[in-house]
């Protein structure tokens, strides 16, 4: 492994000892971003510490770093998005000073955020126009993001209000937002998160095609193998300073980890579940959307028992939300006993009773549903936790302030305190925590979409090995993920989601990327007929009769 290049030719462009950006070769096209002494302190944590680093035109640089290392900073300091205290900015050989996104969209500088930058109340249309010249009309954007929709394989409705999308299909606004500004620099922070690996493919054509033609990235992932596959260069960030550089081709996935975190993470132990009693029964869940952009549930069948893990793979925004929303009890149009939770039918619950019931709730979205974003972290236990609730409804601060010291002490978050904000979080120590709140309040039924999204390796390992954890001491686990690898490593049992309906269960052992990948297009019919009438070729239409 080569961490720190000694040559030039091994590794981009280096700052000048005095902090100015280095000379092009003779012939060679200055260095497309060029970084030198960055530093960003906050009252909690200085953030970047003395970070420099050199893009070249066309290069895919990875920054790397676990949870809290500084790496989205740094990303909205070139974006003019954050000022640094101290450091330059060289853009195309000319240093420049960033003071916000609009100067970085006219300099050619775009960015995918991991904690998205939509209104809620507008269109995709309009959300991406306002980051767009304002010479072209509504409708013209509106047919753009149909084409490069089309283009790259990230469906999406120009007309849809952003409030109706689920975080999936929200980060594909984001990448199509970006992509229309036609930049010279790409910034992308965590844009595979909650993509599926199909739609991952057809991002890194786009990428490397866009890389071709002589656009820079910089890449923020914790997916080492993605890193590996796309990244020509590699800054590798650790406590807001530079660690290492390398060149992630010849990496594996453990050195990079030993790059990033000072170790490999733990393997995940996974026994062969104990299954016990039902805690959670659906059946025949048929709900009409409330959106006219959302999905029908059709006839949804699940039962998650003690003692295991079920998972839901899926394509984004094919009920997911509409499923999790009637399970939680954010939906309340059930029929009582299509959902029943420890033998009690809760379908017209709120989800104040069914946590009463042992219900415990990990939604997708960080910001504004799993945590609000201005309250200290001790009194977000309050969302889901009524312990420290005293007789006539007076808050014991000091229980509140100690069990929020202990999940940041147990799941490692880094935060400032109890107290700290939630918004002062990166977005995978945020998720740390909200995991870690949930998986403390010791639940019967423990519900959670994307647990890992946006976490760093060490983290997700520790998040996954808290789930089969829970699971082992008789827990009922239910897991909705976009990334089959931790739906593989999790689940004991595996169901798809396509089109508001839900495929029967399929054990682990029996499933494969391949069947699962056929089955979210909603093809599992044939495959279960086929398992249950072994010796029975399938009888083919009569003539004239409709197929």
């Amino acid at each position: 492994m080569n961490a720190f290049p000694t040559s030039l030719s091994a590794a981009p462009p280096r700052p000048a000892p005095d902090g100015r950006p280095p000379r092009a070769g003779p012939g060679s096209p200055p260095a497309r971003l060029v970084l030198a002494g960055i530093t960003k302190r906050y009252p909690a944590v200085v953030a970047n510490s003395g970070v420099s680093l050199a893009v070249r035109p066309g290069e895919t640089h990875a920054v790397l770093g676990e949870n809290g290392a500084g790496k989205s900073t740094l990303m909205k300091i070139i974006y003019g998005a954050v000022k640094p205290d101290e450091g330059t900015v060289a853009f195309d050989g000319r240093e420049v000073q960033v003071r916000n996104p609009q100067e970085a969209r006219a300099l050619g500088i775009s960015m995918v955020f991991q904690h998205f930058s939509l209104f809620d109340t507008l269109t995709v249309a309009e959300n991406v126009w306002l980051g767009l010249d304002k010479s072209q009309r509504l409708p013209e954007v509106a047919r753009r993001i149909e084409a490069k929709a089309a283009e790259y394989g990230l469906d999406i409705d120009p007309a849809r209000p952003v409030h109706t999308l689920s975080v999936g299909e929200m980060q594909r606004v984001e990448i199509i937002r970006a992509l229309l500004t036609d930049p010279k620099l790409l910034i992308l922070d965590e844009p595979t998160s909650v993509l599926t690996p199909q739609a991952v493919e057809k991002l890194f054509v786009v990428l490397r095609q866009l890389a071709r033609e002589g656009c820079s990235i910089l890449y923020i992932s914790h997916k080492l193998h993605e890193i590996r596959e796309l990244c020509t260069a590699c800054t590798v960030l650790r406590g807001g300073k530079v660690t290492g550089v390398c060149n992630p081709a010849e990496e594996s996935n453990a050195s990079l980890s030993r790059l990033m975190i000072g170790a490999e993470p733990p393997a995940l132990q996974h026994r062969p579940a104990r299954a016990g009693a039902a805690v959670l029964r659906v059946r025949g869940l048929s709900l009409e959307r409330e959106s006219p952009f959302g999905v029908d549930l059709d006839r949804v069948a699940l039962e998650v028992r003690a003692g295991e893990v079920v998972g839901i793979a899926g394509v984004s925004g094919n009920g997911q939300k509409e499923l999790l929303y009637a399970l939680s009890g954010e939906d309340t149009r059930a029929e009582p006993a299509a959902v029943a939770i420890a033998g009690r039918p809760a379908g017209r619950m709120g989800p104040g009773a069914r946590r009463a019931l042992g219900l415990h709730f990990v939604p997708e979205e960080r910001l504004g549903r799993g945590a609000v974003p201005t309250l200290g972290l001790a009194h977000n236990l309050l969302l889901t936790r009524r312990d420290a609730v005293a007789g006539g409804g007076w808050l014991r601060v000091g229980a509140l302030e100690r069990q929020a010291r202990d999940i940041i002490e147990r799941f490692k978050v880094k935060a400032g305190g109890p107290n700290a904000a939630a918004r002062s979080l990166s977005g995978g120590n945020l998720q740390k925590f909200i995991v870690g709140r949930e998986i403390d309040a010791e639940p019967k039924l423990l519900i959670v979409s994307q647990p890992t999204w946006g976490v760093d390796v060490g983290a997700a390992a520790q998040i996954r090995g808290e789930i089969l954890a829970l699971r082992d001491a008789g827990c009922a686990v239910l897991v909705v993920s976009e990334e089959l690898d931790e739906l593989f490593e999790l689940s004991d049992r595996m169901h798809v989601m396509a089109k508001g309906r839900l495929s029967p269960a399929l054990p682990r052992a029996e499933a494969t990327v391949e069947k699962i990948g056929q089955w979210m297009s909603g093809l599992w019919d044939a495959d279960v007929f086929d398992a249950s009438h072994p010796v029975q070729a399938r009888p083919a239409p009569q003539e004239g009769a409709a197929c």
